[in-house]
């Protein structure tokens, strides 16, 4: 690896995410494929889930290796992490991409039914995060990263469904961060290891600054990092 004192901080950044190995998880959206092709064309190499094969086949296109799992599934995420392991690989970032909206008609709109919907973005958080802890603990800048909103900072009626489940998963990121943070300090080592909550106000025709702020999460120090909340465009 070059002497990173003589580099700029462009090429710093591109050293970093150069030769990492990131799991996209639920990537087969927009962002997933812009988060991908940001990665891939720094360099890292990149796994991307989803649920369905068809819909990997852009991402794989663009370099990313396809894995079918439903991240909301224990068991295939724990067969994922298995197979993955056996194959040798172990990753320095996670990104949990599983998501949706669904809101309006007031605090009386807020159906179980919508919720049981929007919960499946914590529940692959919980899954992947727990499965992939060891790695990104043992990887000299391991990074979880999710996506939350604003909303979470100024909840409304109509969207408290959608707000609760944010809201919950920054708190099991902030948990992550902490844990980082421990393991890091008993046994006597610097922080390597950082868990980052990225809110946008939406997501839709801003999947390029995602994309650019997950690519140079590696560049950053994880002391400076881990625990924080970072507002995108």
């Amino acid at each position: 690896m070059p002497d990173e004192s003589s580099q700029s901080p462009r090429e710093r950044s591109e050293t970093n995410r150069s030769g990492r190995t990131v799991l996209l998880a639920g990537a087969t959206s927009d962002a997933g494929r812009a988060v991908a092709g940001a990665l891939i064309a720094a360099g890292a190499r990149v796994v991307a889930t989803g649920r369905d094969a068809a819909r990997l086949e852009p991402l794989a296109e663009l370099g990313a290796e396809p894995e079918v799992c439903d991240v909301t599934d224990e068991q295939q995420v724990a067969d994922l992490a298995a197979r993955l392991r056996e194959r040798g690989i172990r990753f320095d970032g996670v990104l949990p991409l599983v998501g949706g909206w669904r809101g309006g008609g007031g605090l009386a709109g807020q159906t179980d039914e919508d919720y049981r919907a929007l919960e499946a973005s914590l529940t692959a958080l919980r899954h992947v995060s727990r499965a992939f802890d060891a790695d990104l603990r043992a990887s000299d800048a391991g990074r979880l990263a999710i996506v939350s909103s604003v909303s979470v900072a100024r909840p409304l009626a109509g969207g408290a469904n959608y707000a609760a489940v944010k809201a919950g998963a920054e708190a099991w990121t902030r948990a992550v961060a902490q844990g980082f943070a421990k393991a890091a300090r008993d046994a006597g080592t610097p922080l390597r290891a950082a868990a980052v909550i990225f809110r946008v106000k939406a997501l839709a025709d801003h999947e390029a600054a995602l994309a650019s702020a997950v690519a140079g999460l590696f560049a950053q120090d994880a002391a400076e990092l881990n625990d924080t909340v970072l507002t995108l465009p």
